[in-house]
């Protein structure tokens, strides 16, 4: 049996030179995020803030 997890814990990876992860589709559709959208990732404290970008 499977132990059942929370889905938005999320472990980061190494990409190539950088780190990544992956976000959970359903929060991505409901923002209205496409694949290959550009987006913003700021430090506040010890957290990370991702938001859309803006021209």
């Amino acid at each position: 049996m499977r132990k059942i997890i929370n889905r938005s814990i999320r472990k980061i990876f190494k990409s190539g030179n950088s780190y990544a992860l992956t976000l959970p589709v359903d929060l991505v559709k409901e923002l209205g995020w496409r694949e290959s959208q550009k987006l913003v990732v700021k430090k506040k404290g010890k957290d990370l803030l991702i938001s859309d970008w803006k021209e």
